[in-house]
This record gives structure tokens, C-alpha cells and sequence, in this order.
């Protein structure tokens, strides 16, 4: 029998919701953990990239796509509209440009993510450390999914 990975971002993010306890702040201090991993394994992706270690990239882009897999489980397309929807977009694009970056070597396709993430997480951020934008949980803490 096998059981699901603990480092498994979707299984962390389904283990907080689960339990219905978790604060908006603690969902918002997961997705902002999920872009800086994704952010980190691009990077390390792009210098395994450029050491032509190719097995090493794979892995770390496999990551990378799976964190971005985690933030796309986090989105809340009931409460989210349109922002969930562009986001989930997004995060489908970011996956195939990795994708592509990683059987072209292109180290473009890698920054070209890396930027969006980078430009996602610098919003999260002033969401989650200003008052007036943070999200308040629902009463009930399982009749929500997600945030946007």
C-alpha cells in the first residue's frame, strides 16, 4: 500500500482544508511557500541547464510543475471568478513553457516563468502583510476551497 508523499504541495494544501481550522492567513503563507519553491527550482533547473546535467533539470522542473500544480489546486473558482480563472490560465501556461524549456534547454522559457511566479509571489506578499487586502476565512471553514 502507498500512501501520499507529506512533501506533496496538493497533499499539504488538502490536509489543511481538510480539518477546516486553517486560517486565511496560513493558506496565504502556503501559496507564498509554493511560488518561492517553484521559484527555487527553476533556479536550480536553469544552473543544472547550464552544466548540461540533464537528469538533475528534469527533476528540478518536475518540481517546479508540480508546486505549480499545488498553487492551481489552491485556486478557488467559486469565490475567485475571473482572477481564479486567469490564474489557472496562467499556471497552464507556465507549465508548458516549462515544459518546452526543458526539452529545448532553453533557459529563456525558464525566466520567462520565473518572472511571472516572481510577479505573482510580489502580490501575495502585500496581500499577506496588509490588513486591509488579507481575505477573512468563511464561518464555515469548509465552505470555502481556497482563496483566489
Amino acid at each position: 500500500m502507498t500512501y501520499p508523499s507529506p512533501n506533496n504541495p496538493l497533499h499539504q494544501y488538502r490536509a489543511v482544508d481538510a480539518y477546516g481550522a486553517a486560517a486565511s492567513s496560513d493558506r496565504m503563507q502556503l501559496i507564498l511557500r509554493l511560488l518561492q519553491g517553484a521559484l527555487d527550482r527553476i533556479s536550480s533547473a536553469r544552473g543544472h541547464m547550464q552544466r548540461r546535467e540533464i537528469g538533475l533539470k528534469g527533476e528540478a522542473l518536475g518540481r517546479a510543475v508540480r508546486m505549480i500544480d499545488g498553487l492551481r489546486a489552491c485556486l478557488d473558482h467559486k469565490n475567485g471568478g475571473e482572477i481564479a480563472t486567469n490564474l489557472a490560465a496562467l499556471y497552464e501556461y507556465m507549465t508548458r513553457r516549462l515544459t518546452e524549456g526543458n526539452l529545448r534547454n532553453d533557459p529563456r522559457a525558464l525566466d520567462e516563468v520565473a518572472d511571472l511566479l516572481d510577479e505573482i509571489r510580489s502580490g501575495w506578499e502585500q496581500v499577506s502583510t496588509s490588513p486591509a487586502l488579507r481575505v477573512v476565512p468563511p464561518v464555515d471553514a469548509g465552505a470555502s476551497r481556497g482563496i483566489a
